[in-house]
């Protein structure tokens, strides 16, 4: 989460998060598509983020590439449901959420913040861990299509 303002021009941190954060959510549709296809079955869950659904001051692209991951995803859900393959998608829409994700923040005012911020809220990544079970253990005729996952103390 290489966050900075638009302003600084990082386009080198552009490019990898649009690398990692959409191409990397595509390469891996392309992995199983095919066999979730054939089989009429099958679950794809994938990681956006809260920046995803609500814009944040120094995430412009990170938020970009994030909610492109929100909008494949309802699309494969939509295309599923209307070509009849059965495949269930999940989205994960974290807040904070105490990983190493910070580390890769450069712009040393941003993660300044956002160290602060996730010294005070984040809570442990087993969190998520029990909201991909939940979406799991979900008969096939039900698709949990949204998560979001927030701290209890977070306001945002």
């Amino acid at each position: 989460m290489p966050n900075s303002a638009m302003s600084a021009l990082h386009t080198k941190e552009w490019n990898q998060m649009i690398d990692v954060n959409i191409k990397g959510v595509l390469n891996g549709i392309a992995a199983v598509m095919p066999i979730f296809t054939k089989q009429k079955s099958g679950q794809i869950i994938t990681t956006s983020s809260v920046a995803g659904i609500k814009s944040f001051e120094n995430s412009g692209v990170y938020g970009a590439t994030k909610y492109a991951v929100r909008n494949i995803m309802n699309v494969i859900r939509m295309e599923s449901a209307k070509e009849q393959t059965n495949i269930r998608t999940t989205t994960l829409y974290p807040a904070a959420i105490a990983t190493d994700l910070l580390s890769t923040i450069t712009d040393q005012t941003t993660k300044d913040g956002l160290d602060k911020l996730y010294k005070n809220y984040a809570i442990t990544p087993d969190a998520v861990a029990r909201a991909v079970n939940f979406a799991i253990e979900q008969p096939e005729s039900v698709d949990i299509a949204d998560i979001t996952i927030y701290p209890t103390k977070q306001e945002v």
